[in-house]
């Protein structure tokens, strides 16, 4: 959360997630670090991953996901490598039943829409 202009989000659902975190005055941060989960031989980085938010009051990363339940399985490998290279990074995984509970709760209108974008 900042007075500055707010960043070029990846899909509609993260700009409306970034809104109720500023609604009730939660600090974030949009793709703040870059995890790397493996390296060749050479040390270059060929898998990485940059959760979607970071709340530091709570020193937790979000990683939004409007994927079909059934196409998730890579997000969920890459989040099982930074768990194990990572055990000390606190990290959430909101799924797309969890955002359409979230947008119906805070009474988003077109969240149907969003929902239909992959991310």
């Amino acid at each position: 959360m900042s007075s500055e202009a707010p960043p070029p989000f990846a899909h509609p659902v993260e700009a409306e997630f970034a809104r109720i975190l500023d609604f009730y005055g939660i600090p974030w941060e949009y793709e703040p670090r870059t995890f790397v989960l493996q390296s060749d031989r050479a040390g270059r980085v060929t898998e990485a991953f940059s959760p979607d938010f970071y709340l530091p009051d709570q020193d937790l990363y979000v990683e939004l996901t409007t994927m079909q339940p059934n196409q998730i399985r890579h997000k969920n490998r890459k989040l099982r490598k930074l768990r194990e290279r990572y055990p000390e990074t606190n990290i959430k995984l909101f799924k797309r039943g969890d955002i359409r509970s979230l947008m119906l709760k805070f009474g988003v209108p077109d969240y149907p829409d969003m929902m239909n974008n992959q991310l």
